[in-house]
């Protein structure tokens, strides 16, 4: 099976077909940084980043981009109101910029804690305004722009497609929360591309005006294909930006380049907190830093945030985080008992016995992942061989094969504790003289080493092939 994914564009999920053959470009919207990003941003990121591991894993070449936003992103998404990194500033009487970079620094720290591959490049849009106002001129020139005193917006009548990717249709997309009328508009939908305001606390000199500033929309299409080039394959984002962000983003940059921006979107749901929306008022707007203070690992909430589908909700609770632990500590055994099964500790006694069941496990995995990256099949089939390893059904043939599976598998997910323990003669013989007491059936002399064991930090295993330690 090949890969398929579920295209936001065309409401159907495609066989993947990348315009060169072997290699993916993939544009994945970033983080407006005017505060730390919090758990629902890191669903989306996660995402990218467990397709951009997939693909990688398929035998792609991925040139991957993610923009950092820091200008331009009004509140609320719209045309009209204050720049959220303003705000950010106003409050916090400080630079702008120095927000953008005291978030930007921060948010790229969360991702590497989390496990997420840097991409080719994480532009910021402050650095492409030049790349910004070439796109607007041009649309200026081609009739899909117009200006209104220091201000252009574009025409969303210009371009008959406005619409096809978020299912809105001009005719009835009338004032609301999210479109602001103007007087100036020659429809409420029309959205702006370079806005002046002398209260801005960025800004840049055009032919414009003195005061001007990007809008939000025109400044992905310039990094991405400023960096991509002007067909891409894969966008994503998260559900939030296919409208107005996105569908702002393909009118502008089909306008401007007369070829299809990208041939596959694809978008994160949202993710849930106890059921419900994260909201400021009900304290559950959670970053990395509160997962942390908990005492849970950042690859926990990691697989707490890859383990749904990527198109389903996904709920998040403390409970949840725990049972995710769990999951890992399962999952972290399965490895180990792997590698001691492929040294020919508690193998069974045929070295290919079980290698259909890490065959089966294999194309499990690829199936669920090739099947527009389904997490939990993929997922289903790491446990399905724990259960094999824990019976004994492996051999040390077998058990190699598997052990290189896990790794495989675990270069896209990025969630088990691959590290071998290091040798410790103390702690093996503490262990040997424990089994020999079990043996004897000496039963306080095991407990009592037990304790001592675990009062060192180590966690003891026991099957039908024998005792493994790992440390806690």
């Amino acid at each position: 099976m090949a890969l398929h994914v579920y295209n936001t564009l065309t409401r159907e999920k495609e066989l993947f077909e990348p315009r060169e053959e072997g290699v993916v470009r993939m544009y994945n919207c970033g983080p407006t940084v005017y505060s730390r990003a919090h758990i629902g941003n890191l669903r989306s990121f996660l995402f990218a980043d467990v397709l951009r591991r997939w693909l990688e894993a398929s035998g792609y070449t991925v040139h991957q981009v993610m923009n950092i936003t820091d200008v331009g992103h009004i509140q609320g998404d719209e045309d009209e109101g204050e720049d959220k990194l303003d705000v950010a500033a106003r409050r916090e009487k400080i630079d702008p910029l120095e927000i953008a970079n005291r978030y930007a620094e921060q948010f790229l720290a969360d991702v590497a804690a989390l496990g997420v591959r840097a991409p080719e490049a994480y532009p910021r849009a402050t650095e492409h305004i030049e790349g910004m106002l070439e796109i607007i001129e041009a649309l200026l020139e081609k009739g899909h722009a117009y200006q209104v005193g220091e201000d252009v917006y574009f025409d969303v009548t210009s371009f008959p497609r406005y619409g096809a990717l978020s299912g809105n249709r001009i005719e009835d997309l009338e004032a609301g929360a999210r479109i602001e009328v103007r007087s100036e508009k020659r429809h409420p939908a029309d959205f702006a591309l370079w806005k002046s305001d002398p209260k801005h606390l960025m800004k840049w000199k055009s032919r414009f005006g003195e005061h001007g500033f990007p809008g939000w929309h025109i400044e992905c299409s310039a990094m991405a294909i400023g960096l991509l080039g002007p067909e891409l394959d894969i966008h994503t984002g998260g559900e939030d930006n296919v409208f107005p962000h996105h569908e702002c983003e393909i009118a502008q940059s089909e306008s401007w380049t007369g070829k299809p921006f990208a041939r596959y979107w694809m978008h994160a749901k949202f993710l849930q907190v106890e059921g419900g929306k994260m909201s400021k008022s009900l304290g559950n707007v959670y970053t990395l830093a509160d997962v942390t203070e908990r005492g849970f690992d950042p690859r926990v909430l990691r697989y707490t945030l890859i383990r749904g589908h990527y198109r389903q909700p996904l709920n998040f609770t403390w409970e949840i985080m725990a049972e995710s632990r769990a999951a890992l500590e399962k999952l972290d055994e399965l490895y180990r008992r792997l590698r001691m099964a492929s040294e020919g500790k508690g193998a069974s006694p045929g070295p290919e016995d079980g290698a259909e069941l890490v065959e089966a496990a294999e194309e499990r995995f690829r199936e669920g992942m090739d099947d527009d990256l389904n997490v939990p099949i993929a997922l289903s089939a790491l446990f399905g061989l724990r259960d094999a390893v824990l019976a004994g059904s492996l051999g040390t043939v077998a058990a190699e094969r598997g052990l290189a599976f896990v790794d495989r598998a675990n270069d896209v997910l990025a969630v088990i504790d691959t590290a071998e323990e290091q040798p410790d003669a103390e702690i093996d013989a503490l262990v040997k003289a424990r089994e020999d007491a079990r043996a004897a059936k000496d039963w306080a002399e095991s407990d009592r080493l037990r304790d001592e064991l675990a009062a060192r930090g180590i966690v003891l295993q026991d099957s039908p092939q024998g005792t493994i330690w790992h440390r806690a």
